[in-house]
């Protein structure tokens, strides 16, 4: 039962929620479209990943203390996740989004071959996921949000 007591657990969670739930709103205002598949889906603004491990941190940190050992090892995890999203996982995306480029034109090319138009080469073709990382703007709204969230959750039940 303590599992459903553990405060940077619940926070980091709470993180993911509100960063996930917040996609949809925000690409709204940008696109006027409303996708719920946002909610479960990777990439976008803000980084759910960066609120999940900045909330945790923050969470340790407000139960243990900074000078902990468990802090240390929560914040250098969250370093370590906020710099994949941004980098790794964004470039791994933009690979992704020039490999389906290249689908897309070999097919058209091979729609207007007239020798190839005789044979059939149109087999089903998987696109890859596009949105896999994270903008440097996303990361830090993430992480901002899974602070500020945490600090407030610990103020309203811990403090109050």
């Amino acid at each position: 039962m303590d599992l459903f007591f553990n405060f940077p657990l619940l926070a980091s969670l709470l993180g993911i929620l509100m960063a996930q739930f917040l996609k949809i709103p925000i690409t709204y205002l940008e696109t006027k479209q409303v996708r719920w598949d946002l909610f479960i889906s990777t990439g976008g603004m803000p980084s759910s990943h960066s609120a999940a491990v900045t909330g945790l941190a923050t969470g340790v940190a407000l139960r243990e203390g900074l000078g902990s050992s468990i802090f240390a090892v929560a914040c250098m995890f969250a370093i370590i996740v906020m710099y994949d999203a941004k980098g790794i996982r964004w470039h791994a995306g933009e690979q992704a989004a020039v490999l389906n480029k290249l689908v897309t034109d070999f097919r058209e090319h091979v729609e207007v071959s007239e020798a190839m138009k005789k044979t059939d080469v149109k087999e089903k073709h998987k696109q890859l996921k596009e949105l896999l990382g994270h903008q440097p703007d996303e990361v830090f709204y993430g992480a901002l949000l899974g602070i500020v969230q945490t600090l407030i959750v610990y103020w309203l039940f811990f403090v109050l």
